[in-house]
């Protein structure tokens, strides 16, 4: 049993201000505009008369939402059949309401029927179904935006658990006569630049940087940590740990990084500052 009244409480729930003030938006579009001739009703009699075509959209709307629904609960229909069904469901609303529209004004509004009073009638019946098309266009963008928001969030946890499981990882620099080697966490290694025939690795002890000497050039020391994304070069004389990254300076010849805890400038070439930027 409950199975079959939730639906319906989630169609009135979702629906029914909906419809309601579709029914409403028709009312005053009629009362106001007068398309059709009730000069002979007095104004409450005109004023409840048009209310009348209120009343109408609603209960055709209402009438076929419901019915649409059960439809599609029973036949379990995919996202395809919910866009046929949804356009079918307009249409069907806009033939309805003109032909109630046109019995409503030739027999109780006594008004003469003529191919420019039906024109206008449908013309007036097509607007209930764009409504809801609009609607549901709106509510589908706002339903996907949060599935959008809820997926960016849980692939930022696994980029961000994917960082600190690599920068908990070693990293072994080797010499190249292998008598000065240094293996630290990816976590302590800022940055790693040229100098002369040897490398300078300048890392994070505790609170404070130090930097040590090893004996082979920086392309080597490239191939040997290729395989951990948090290193990139930015210079041909320089290799940096994004982890450490503060800002991308620049002025009008030249462009920088400036590092978290450590005073050291780094200076990036042309070269790798595209790179560098799509990486940041």
């Amino acid at each position: 049993m409950n199975g079959r009244v939730n639906p319906f409480v989630r169609l009135l729930n979702e629906k029914l201000k909906l419809l309601i003030g579709t029914a409403f938006g028709v009312f005053l579009f009629i009362l106001f505009f007068q398309p059709f001739y009730l000069e002979r009703f007095d104004f409450d009699d005109r004023l409840l008369f048009t209310g009348g075509f209120g009343l109408i959209v609603f209960i055709i709307s209402l009438l076929m939402w419901i019915f649409f629904h059960l439809l599609l609960h029973k036949n379990n229909g995919n996202g395809n059949d919910y866009s046929i069904g949804s356009f079918m469901i307009g249409v069907i609303i806009t033939i309805l309401c003109s032909v109630a529209f046109t019995f409503y004004l030739r027999y109780v509004g006594l008004v003469s029927i003529s191919f420019y009073v039906v024109f206008k009638v449908v013309l007036i019946c097509i607007f209930p179904p764009l409504v809801y098309k609009l609607y549901e266009s709106y509510t589908g963008l706002v339903k996907q935006n949060e599935s959008l928001v809820v997926e960016r969030k849980i692939i930022q946890k696994q980029i961000e658990h994917y960082e600190e499981e690599n920068l908990n990882k070693t990293i072994g620099f080797i010499s190249e006569n292998r008598a000065e080697n240094l293996t630290l966490l990816i976590s302590e290694v800022i940055f790693i630049q040229s100098a002369d025939n040897y490398v300078e690795v300048v890392y994070m002890e505790g609170e404070s940087y130090k930097k040590k000497l090893i004996r082979n050039t920086l392309k080597n020391i490239e191939l040997q940590i290729k395989q951990y994304s948090n290193f990139i070069r930015c210079h041909r004389a320089c290799i940096v740990n994004l982890h450490y990254i503060e800002k991308l300076n620049q002025d009008f010849s030249s462009h920088w990084i400036t590092l978290k805890k450590c005073p050291d400038k780094i200076p990036v070439s042309r070269q790798y500052l595209l790179k560098l930027r799509e990486a940041l």
